[in-house]
């Protein structure tokens, strides 16, 4: 089966790392050593950033 190629940008994942404090771990041990939490924390934040975007545009 072929991987799906990800929506978000290397760059993007690696700010939200940054912001929501686990950029240390992601050095020190890659994308296998967050935790579930500190992923689903990095997805919801991602959505929130959209929707603010999307609101954003919408007032314009």
């Amino acid at each position: 089966m072929a991987r799906k190629r990800g929506v978000m940008s290397d760059q993007f994942k690696y700010e939200l790392a940054k912001e929501l404090g686990f950029y240390s771990t992601l050095q020190r041990e890659g994308w296998g050593g967050i935790t579930t939490r500190d992923a689903g924390n990095m997805v919801k934040r991602a959505i929130e950033i959209a929707e603010e975007s999307l609101a954003q545009r919408e007032q314009r």
